[in-house]
């Protein structure tokens, strides 16, 4: 018999925010470049809020992104073409619409921190994911946010006591502040193996070239 090692497991820390598009796009490529690599990750998703001060009843994404990017409508929906384009190559639905809206994701980021507690974070921010971009649903409406919860295998009870107390506001707030005192201003950003930071959503070439580097460092350490 042949001994083989076992593939290497590196930990990405994923700073994130449920409203970027290219956040689930730069996974979906890092995804690819654990697969062409045969690596494994563990990957613990952390909060970010692209827009912090959005209020409850949300934002008009089109309107939105004139206000704070100053593209015009036929801008706009060119850039969303071509997000829907790189979407689809990775097997991504960016379902947007006329009425597609930005909402406050603070209520989505306590549930994702509960979630990192009960080994199912991962999982639900990719049905975060799914429920925003894809079935265009509000997922700052605590309802849905319950619902996709249990799609995961969550508690509803208690989701529900996390969300209507706020027990994990502080927490959340914490790691936000730290990321952003560590100088993190735009996401996706990914930190691998607690040493390396790449942000945007690099490509798989790229992802394929960090990840390799990562496990050559390991295997001289």
């Amino acid at each position: 018999m042949t001994r083989t090692d076992p593939a290497p497991v590196i930990q990405i820390d994923i700073v994130s925010d449920v409203m970027c598009p290219w956040c689930i796009v730069g996974y979906r490529q890092l995804e690819q470049a654990l697969g062409a690599t045969g690596m494994g990750a563990r990957v613990r998703w952390q909060p970010f809020e692209l827009n912090p001060d959005m209020g409850p009843e949300g934002q008009n994404l089109t309107e939105h992104i004139a206000q704070k990017y100053g593209a015009g409508p036929e801008q706009s929906a060119k850039n969303r073409a071509q997000l829907q384009q790189v979407g689809q190559a990775l097997g991504i639905d960016f379902a947007f619409s006329p009425d597609s809206r930005i909402v406050n994701s603070f209520a989505a980021h306590q549930l994702l921190e509960y979630a990192l507690g009960v080994g199912l974070q991962h999982p639900l921010k990719m049905a975060l994911f799914q429920a925003y971009f894809t079935d265009q649903r509000d997922v700052s409406d605590i309802e849905i946010l319950l619902d996709v919860a249990d799609s995961v295998g969550i508690v509803r009870a208690d989701a529900a006591r996390v969300l209507e107390t706020g027990a994990l506001a502080a927490s959340v707030r914490e790691k936000q502040a730290f990321w952003t005192s560590q100088g993190i201003s735009g996401v996706p950003s990914m930190i691998f193996a607690q040493k390396y930071l790449v942000t945007g959503a690099q490509g798989i070439g790229a992802y394929t070239r960090i990840l390799q580097q990562v496990a050559q460092e390991d295997e001289a350490a």
